[in-house]
Parts: structure tokens; C-alpha cells; sequence
């Protein structure tokens, strides 16, 4: 029979504990210190210390580093302790550790009871240490598998307003969860007047500003209690349902799209015609950008503008989306068209407003229905997920002539 520390010896050999962070919380030194010695003879990872019990309300910005051990002094003041503990727990799903220099049954049970996984009486040999870290280790890979890959960013952005961004950008983002089948993000950015929920037919308590405004507490598990899930599978973080005036931090930005990377395959952003986000992340090189514009010369004189400004050199990728299109509208063919923009257009939706308004009107994508429109929107999301082109249904001849 293999004793319990010459197993844990054994499963340290794979599991590497240097790379834990830790942050050790306990007001009385002498007791603190102890536990130092003890992490440092298992050779554990980064230690952050502190020194006072921090308030309830201040456990998110404490768990903001996304530690992967918490390890919390119950002499000091238990009661405080276990309702800390209880805190953590139902806030994060790090290993929580507690320590005493009393062995009590009755509190090791209330401990455990909140939430704790190891109950640590000092003095603390570095073996019971270690043996303590190779099970937080293994627990860390099975409640976060390494993510290989970042989410792609998919930014919809305007030439001019009434381009039709937010349409095309909640069918694609529709389309895009359900041809990819992977986790897909849709997030409304066309501040303050963004309607991406009403346009996909469902409500939420929460919005882009609840994220916006606590940026400094945002990640993973915040989010999620932030967004709602539409029928297709999709992940929604509209915009606020009333008027407000929200000023913008590019570090806010910054922060949202950071944890939604790390959360999802793909992210797909509402940007109206905000010129102001072009200085945050969702116009960082590795970021996709669709560029949605008319055959209209004010329209084109805008596209033209704005890629001369914004997407010459290191930038983001960009895809032009000639919406409503018509063939030679106003006069213009392709060529005309391209040398306005100074590329080609990538995508061409058809014209088919009865069709749009339809869907805007009853709060079905269009995506979810078969039309022309539709069809496009499916290619676009097929050619970011890397699937072949889906052809269209063909016609099937016999004798007696054609057949759907």
C-alpha cells in the first residue's frame, strides 16, 4: 500500500505546484509567518500577504487576480474567518485553505461546511504543505482546462449611421454559434442607444454598462451573471434599456474583451459608428473588422475615410460589407464601387428590406429563416469558423423536368 505523502510525492511529479498564486490572508504575524515557512519548504509559487480580514464587500477586487489559493486565519477572528471563507467560495471556485493552531473538530467541520478544501494545523510541516498544493494543483487543472486560444474579436462598425451595423451584426453573431457550434459572445457597444437586444427578442437586468462601470471586479464569474442566453445558443450582453451617458474608459474596453476572450471562441461586437473605440483592443491587430456601408456617395466618401485612417499598415484585419446591395445602384458597378473604397468589397447582402423588417419587427433573426440575406450572413459566419462554403440547394432533373 502506497503511504499518502509518497503518493503525493508521486503526482507532484506532474503536477507542478511553483506555478500557484497564493495570497495568504492573516492579521497576526507570528501565525502568518509560519505559514510562509511552511510554502516556502513545499516550494510553492507567488505569495501575496494580507494583513487585515478584508470586508465582504471588497472580496471581488480581492479575488480580481484570479488566485489559485486562497489560504485564510481562523484564530484571529473565527466567526469573521468562516463568513470570509463562505464569501470566497461562493464567489470563485479557488482552492480555499484555512489554518489554526487549534485542532477543533466542531470548527473544522463548520470550515468545511463554507467551503473550505484543507483544514491546516500548526505547526505545519512542509510535507502536509506540499501534499495540500499537489491536490489545489489538480484541482485548478480540472476546473480550468488551459484555454489553447483566445477568442476571436468580430467588430461590426458603421461608414455612417443607418448602415444597418446592428442587423448584420446579431444575425452573423446567430448564425456564427450555430454553424461553429462553439461559444459565441455577442456584445452591444453602440452606446447609449443600442437596441442589439430588442432586434433579438430578449430582455436582460444587466447590460454593457453594469460591465462598463465595474471593470475593476469584472471577471468570468461576473460576467456570466451579466449576460443572457438567446435561443440559439448565443451569449448577450446588451445595452442598457434606458438612456445614459456613459463615458467610455479605454481600460474598461479593455478589461471586457480581455475575460470574454478567455471565456469564448468568439466574440462578435455591436460598434455602431464609434470612432472613439478605435484606440482600444477591439481594433488590435489580431481583431476582425467589418466595415458595413451603402452604395451612396456619402457613404462611400465615409468608407473611403475611414480606411485610409484606420486600416493601412498593422491593423486590424478588414472586410467590407456592402449592405442593400442592388446591382449598378445609383448608377455605380463593381468597379466604381472599388475604386471609392480603394479595395474590393468582401461581401455584398442583398437587398430585401420587407424581408428585414419583417424579422426586426417580430424579433427573429434573419438567419433563422431561409432568404437571400440569410444565405450571405451564413457564408460570412462559415468563412470565420473555417467551415467550406455551404452551396446552395441544387435542382434535381428526372425525365419529366426539374425538381426542387
Amino acid at each position: 500500500m502506497i503511504s499518502p505523502s509518497i503518493q503525493a510525492h508521486q503526482e507532484s511529479d506532474s503536477l507542478d505546484t511553483n506555478d500557484l498564486s497564493i495570497v495568504l490572508i492573516g492579521p497576526d504575524d507570528f501565525r502568518r509567518k509560519g505559514i510562509v515557512s511552511a510554502l516556502a519548504g513545499a516550494h510553492a509559487g507567488a505569495i501575496q500577504e494580507v494583513f487585515l480580514y478584508p470586508q465582504l464587500d471588497d472580496v471581488p477586487q480581492l479575488l480580481q487576480p484570479n488566485y489559485d489559493v486562497v489560504i485564510v486565519d481562523m484564530d484571529s477572528d473565527p466567526e469573521m474567518a468562516l463568513d470570509l471563507v463562505e464569501c470566497i467560495c461562493g464567489q470563485s471556485q479557488t482552492t480555499v485553505m484555512v489554518y489554526s493552531a487549534r485542532s477543533d473538530s466542531e470548527m473544522l467541520v463548520r470550515c468545511m461546511r463554507a467551503g473550505a478544501r484543507e483544514f491546516l494545523t500548526q505547526p505545519i510541516a512542509p510535507a502536509t504543505m506540499s501534499e495540500a498544493l499537489v491536490r489545489a494543483s489538480a484541482r485548478r487543472q480540472a476546473t480550468n482546462p488551459v484555454k489553447k486560444t483566445r477568442g476571436k474579436v468580430l467588430v461590426f462598425l458603421g461608414a455612417k449611421g443607418g448602415a444597418g451595423v446592428t442587423t448584420l451584426a446579431c444575425n452573423f453573431a446567430v448564425s456564427l454559434a450555430q454553424e461553429s457550434k462553439q461559444n459565441t459572445l455577442f456584445i452591444d457597444l453602440d452606446l447609449p442607444l443600442g437596441d442589439a437586444a430588442l432586434n433579438l427578442g430578449i430582455s436582460s437586468e444587466y447590460s454593457t454598462l453594469n460591465a462598463l462601470q465595474n471593470h475593476g471586479r469584472l471577471d468570468a464569474n461576473f460576467l456570466s451573471k451579466l449576460l443572457v442566453k438567446h435561443s440559439s445558443g448565443l451569449s448577450v450582453l446588451g445595452a442598457p434599456g434606458k438612456f445614459v451617458a456613459l463615458q467610455t474608459a479605454h481600460e474598461s474596453i479593455d478589461k471586457l474583451l480581455a475575460v470574454a476572450q478567455n471565456e469564448f471562441e468568439y466574440i462578435v461586437v455591436d460598434a455602431g459608428t464609434r470612432l472613439d473605440l478605435t484606440d482600444t483592443a477591439l481594433f488590435d491587430k489580431s481583431s476582425t473588422v467589418y466595415l458595413v456601408t451603402q452604395v451612396s456617395i456619402p457613404e462611400l466618401r465615409n468608407s473611403n475615410r475611414l480606411i485610409t485612417e484606420f486600416f493601412k499598415g498593422d491593423g486590424p484585419k478588414l472586410e467590407v460589407v456592402l449592405n442593400r446591395h442592388m446591382p449598378r445602384s445609383m448608377g455605380m458597378d463593381e468597379q466604381h464601387v472599388t475604386k471609392a473604397l480603394t479595395r474590393p468589397v468582401t461581401w455584398k447582402i442583398p437587398n430585401d428590406y420587407a424581408t428585414a423588417k419583417r424579422t426586426q419587427n417580430t424579433a427573429t433573426p434573419l438567419s433563422l429563416e431561409d432568404s437571400p440575406i440569410a444565405r450571405v450572413i451564413k457564408q460570412m459566419a462559415r468563412a470565420v469558423s473555417g467551415l467550406p462554403e455551404n452551396p446552395e440547394k441544387k435542382k434535381r432533373f428526372s425525365l419529366f423536368g426539374a425538381k426542387a
